[in-house]
């Protein structure tokens, strides 16, 4: 009798959240946080932008806008659009549930977790050029820490390289540069050393627990029905990629919908301790570039550097007027993502945008709907101050 009563309890919740977020657009209160929304996507020439509010662990706005396709299909809820970078943070996410229940550790030698030395294992196509790294031993070095700091000394990939080949730029811990390659590292390591499907972790860990029913590492077929496509920055439409290998460094497929749900267990602390969780929105690694990419580009002077900027573990954290917050963003040619979060509210704003003209008005996106956070954007997206 007390289970049934529970679960009436919780459809009758269920039921109200969708009544709250369904009305959302008629509710006073993002009245101007709609309005900036139609107007960024004029200014821009964007075509699909899709936003959610989250407060306290539960979302309170979530809405698209425009087109998903070039045939003008609409933006809805429901379509699958490309995480990109985001991703990283969601398998960070998963990664801090393997450290809660001590299969890793942040600090040993991922080297440790492998039957034999890393480069012996050559180069492989689904996760990276490892027999590159053939007699430099400073992979011996790289934990899971430095690989969630981007701090690896990798490159962003190694085809980037002019010579393709995957190398080391710096020592591993010592400095901030983006990597994808990194992740890739983390991955090999959790399936060929762990002996864990990433892709059915982060399934069973994050999607099926918040109940993000449209949201995968791989493509599914299913997808195809409500699918966006993109538009890149000369106006021009991009098919959307249907990614057949799980990449923790960006292959995720997910709708507005699925990411608020992630977003707001996250801030919920659902899932993981709250060390852990804790851990991997704190200050780790002080960054020290003018801007984010490119990824490689000489330490700026101390003048130069953007004060209290430092990475989190997958997430960037930094100082504003609302105390600290962190972010995480995704790119590509026709994809602009931005998850920003302020620590002491609890409040949060996702934007996933089909089109990456969308991108340049990101700063008053998130202004509108979280007020001054003190957001980098400078170093970001090399932006000016908005």
């Amino acid at each position: 009798m007390r289970s049934g009563k529970m679960l009436a309890g919780r459809m009758l919740a269920a039921t109200l959240l969708v009544m709250t977020l369904g009305n959302a657009a008629a509710d006073p209160q993002f009245a101007p946080l709609e309005a900036t929304v139609r107007a960024a996507m004029a200014k821009t020439g964007a075509r699909g932008l899709a936003i959610a509010v989250v407060e306290r662990g539960r979302p309170v706005f979530i809405r698209s806008y425009g087109a998903r396709n070039a045939a003008g299909a609409p933006l809805d809820r429901d379509t699958i659009m490309y995480g990109a970078s985001i991703t990283k943070a969601v398998f960070a996410y998963t990664v801090m549930q393997l450290v809660d229940e001590g299969k890793i550790d942040l600090d040993r030698p991922l080297a440790t977790y492998l039957a034999k030395p890393l480069p012996d294992y050559g180069n492989l196509d689904a996760y990276g050029n490892w027999g590159d790294l053939a007699g430099d031993d400073r992979w011996q070095r790289i934990t899971a820490r430095m690989v969630l700091t981007h701090s690896t000394g990798f490159a962003n990939f190694s085809f980037l390289e002019p010579d393709g080949k995957l190398k080391f730029h710096f020592d591993p811990g010592t400095r901030y540069g983006y990597s994808g390659e990194g992740m890739m590292m983390l991955q090999f390591v959790i399936e060929q050393g762990l002996g864990l499907d990433l892709g059915a972790e982060m399934q069973r860990r994050v999607f099926d627990r918040f109940g993000m029913t449209n949201t995968s590492l791989i493509w599914r077929a299913d997808f195809a029905r409500n699918l966006a496509d993109g538009w890149k920055i000369d106006g021009s439409v991009e098919p959307h990629d249907e990614r057949s290998r799980v990449r923790a460094a960006g292959s995720m497929d997910t709708t507005i919908d699925d990411i608020a749900k992630f977003a707001a267990g996250f801030m919920r602390g659902d899932g993981v301790s709250a060390a852990r969780r804790a851990e991997m929105i704190g200050p780790h690694l002080p960054i020290t570039t003018r801007s984010q990419f490119p990824s490689l580009q000489p330490e700026a002077p101390t003048t130069e550097r953007v004060v209290g900027l430092a990475a989190g573990l997958s997430v960037i954290t930094f100082n504003g007027p609302q105390g600290t917050g962190f972010f995480k963003g995704g790119h590509n040619d026709s994809t602009a993502n931005m998850w920003v979060c302020l620590k002491r509210s609890a409040r949060c704003v996702i934007i996933l945008s089909n089109d990456v003209r969308a991108e340049r008005e990101f700063p008053t996106l998130v202004r509108a709907a979280l007020g001054e956070t003190g957001m980098p954007w400078g170093w970001e997206y090399g932006l000016p101050a908005k």
